[in-house]
Parts: C-alpha cells; structure tokens; sequence
C-alpha cells in the first residue's frame, strides 16, 4: 500500500504537464490557478490534521522567497511545455541535481563530491543530446532553456527547503509557500487578456487540489513507511509517468533524442539518488 500510494503520488506530479496542455489559458495564469487550489486545500488539510502553525519572524522571509522561487519554477515548467511538449518540460526538469551539485556545496559549505560533478557531467550530456539545433529561432531550443532555469529554481528552492525542514513539516512549508507563489502572481495574473470558461477552470482545480495538493500529501504521508532510498528513485520516474501518459492521452511522441537524452539524465538521477541515500543511510542521517 505505501508504495501504491507513493507511486500515485509521482504518477500525479507528472499528470500536470498533461493538464497544461489540454488548458486552454496562459502559463501564467495556470500557474495562479494551481497555487490557489493548491493552497486553498492545503489550508482545509491542515485545519482538518490540526497542522497549521505559526511562523517564527525569522523564517517568514525564508518561506517567503521560497513562495517566490515555487511561483517562478512552476510558470517557468509549464511554458516550456506550452512552447514544446511533456517530454521536453519534463526531462529538463529532471536535471535539476545538476546545479544542485555546486550549489548546494557553497551554500551549506560542504566538498564537492567528485561523484556528484561526474553525474553532473552525464546530466548535462543528456541535455546536450536533446538540442537537435542549438539555435534561439528553434522554439524547441528555447523550450529546453527556460526548462534549465526552471529547474535551476527548483534547485534553489531545495536548498531553502532544506533549511526549513527542520522546523516545519512539508505539508506546512508547502501550504505557506503556495500561498506566497499566489499572491506574487496575483499582480501579473490580473494584467493578461485571457477568457476563462468552466472547462479550464475545472481543469485548473483538478491540477491543484489533485495533481499538487492531494500527490503532495500522499507523497509525504507515504515517506513513513517507505525508505528514503525507494522514495527517491520512484520519484525520480516523474519524467517517464510523464511521457507516457503524454503518448496516452496527447498523441505527444518524443523524438529518438529526446528518449535518448531523457534516458541518459534519468539513469544519473537514480544512480545518484540511490548512492546518495545509501550514505546517508549508513550515517544515520535519514529522517523519516
């Protein structure tokens, strides 16, 4: 049951750049819509576990910026998939460890694993793989580098999140975070030229309450009874629940380059992960 619950959970994750597609709105707007039903949820969640806590002074700012960086990432995520299809927003996504690799060493002032830069090395392979044309006029191109910076957010919010950890349970951050990325939205939401109709409107809620909300939730929940090591390497099929439900659902094949690259950063991601968990593991670092 755990691991159903937890491979339900990454199945939804990758549902949302699915439901992006068959949206009818801009990025942007998605994005707001998302944060709000995800929020929303989450609140009634959290009232409902008696989870909801008071933030200490000193870590509002924190969440705060994270809010804003979870804003940025998930509108930057969804217009690449918008501009290019599931595939491409998906895998690129998935290289997020790639700046965590250097990032991570100088914010919390750790060592660079040699091990770490290697997988780095073969993530940015798989990238390199993907671009057919390395030229700004190919929309594909340009699809593959807003996906980088968003998942160079990403990687940033991780590095936040990790510092909050400590303090708050997941489902908290992540309710104040969503509702931060909501209200910096807000002001450029309101500025668009959209028509919104009941269609993409439900399509929106299901996006937020069940493919952020709820996969969030039972991800977290699952974490209790499923070891850290299988949490990361199921999570890390995101990318693969992605592009096949997209063959499914959009008719979205990917070209050979795509699957190769996609392969490629896949494989360095679960290698990576299962190392990096087996250490922590032996130090008794894992939290559960």
């Amino acid at each position: 049951m755990p691991l159903l619950k937890i491979n339900i959970a990454v199945l939804l994750f990758g549902l949302a750049g699915i439901l992006a597609k068959f949206i009818d709105l801009p990025a942007l707007a998605i994005t707001f819509g998302r944060v709000f039903f995800s929020s929303l949820t989450l609140l009634l969640y959290s009232r409902a576990v008696h989870l909801l806590v008071t933030l200490k002074r000193k870590d509002f700012m924190l969440l705060a910026f994270g809010g804003t960086l979870l804003a940025c990432h998930w509108w930057l995520f969804l217009e690449s998939i918008k501009m290019s299809n599931v595939a491409i927003g998906t895998i690129t996504f998935a290289a997020f460890p790639l700046f965590l690799t250097f990032l991570e060493p100088l914010v919390f002032h750790e060592k660079i694993s040699r091990e770490n830069v290697a997988v780095s090395l073969v993530i940015l392979l798989g990238v390199l793989v993907m671009v057919e044309d390395f030229n700004l006029a190919n929309g594909t191109t340009i699809a593959i580098l807003i996906g980088l910076v968003s998942a160079f957010l990403y990687s940033v919010l991780s590095l936040v999140n990790r510092t909050l950890v400590a303090a708050y349970s997941g489902v908290t951050i992540s309710l104040y975070q969503h509702a931060v990325a909501m209200v910096v939205l807000f002001p450029y939401v309101v500025r668009l030229d959209f028509t919104l109709d009941w269609k993409s409107l439900g399509l929106v809620a299901i996006l937020g309450v069940v493919s952020t909300a709820i996969g969030h939730a039972l991800y977290v929940n699952s974490l209790k009874q499923v070891a850290v090591q299988v949490a990361g390497i199921i999570s890390s099929l995101e990318s693969v629940y992605g592009i096949v439900l997209a063959v499914i659902l959009l008719g979205e094949i990917p070209t050979l380059r795509q699957v190769a690259g996609g392969a490629v950063i896949i494989m360095a991601v679960v290698i990576s992960r299962m190392k990096k968990d087996g250490r922590e593991k032996s130090t008794g670092k894992i939290i559960e």
